[in-house]
């Protein structure tokens, strides 16, 4: 596996990270290594303007940010068309539990993110059109949470799993 970097910085007020180096690197060695090659580093960051970004790419291309938010937050607003708050274990109108954040955070945001990482037209004159936007972003970040949720993955930390195995682990 390629060495990745991790960047850590330290947020202030109440904001915190609430993902760290060992979910991400789950996370990558789940997916394909052509899916994540291009990956250099991963900034946890505190940079979101309170709650307004949750992640970015950096203009190189070749790093991505996860900003700090703060400790009581509803992600309802930054989920996109087709998604629904029970797809993270959260009810809708009320605040995301601990869990559910730090899945949206790793398999949305942070798919959506390295989604923006993937060449599109490795000839294309523009350095703009040469990566994904934000529609193949989206859809990148969609069938790989998809394809990663749809069986069960022996883990200790229940974030790595979809909503619906929660209620299967807590009744063993």
């Amino acid at each position: 596996m390629r060495r990745i970097k991790f960047i850590y910085t330290n947020p202030e007020c109440d904001r915190k990270h609430r993902i760290n180096e060992d979910d991400v690197l789950v996370v990558l060695n789940r997916l394909p290594e052509e899916k994540w090659q291009m990956l250099r580093a991963v900034h946890f960051k505190d940079r979101g303007f309170g709650a307004r970004i949750l992640g970015y790419v950096n203009k190189g291309r070749r790093e991505i940010s996860i900003c700090a938010i703060p400790p009581r937050i509803s992600l309802a607003r930054f989920l996109v068309k087709g998604q629904t708050c029970e797809e993270f274990g959260a009810k809708r109108g009320a605040q995301w539990p601990y869990l559910s954040v730090r899945r949206y955070l790793l398999y949305d945001v942070f798919l959506h993110e390295l989604g923006h990482l993937q060449m599109i037209r490795e000839k294309s004159r523009s350095e703009r059109l040469r990566f994904a936007r934000e529609k193949y972003a989206q859809s990148f970040a969609d069938k790989w949470r998809r394809q990663l949720w749809s069986e069960y993955f022996d883990h200790p930390d229940p974030v790595h799993n979809a909503p619906i195995y929660d209620k299967l682990i807590t009744r063993q």
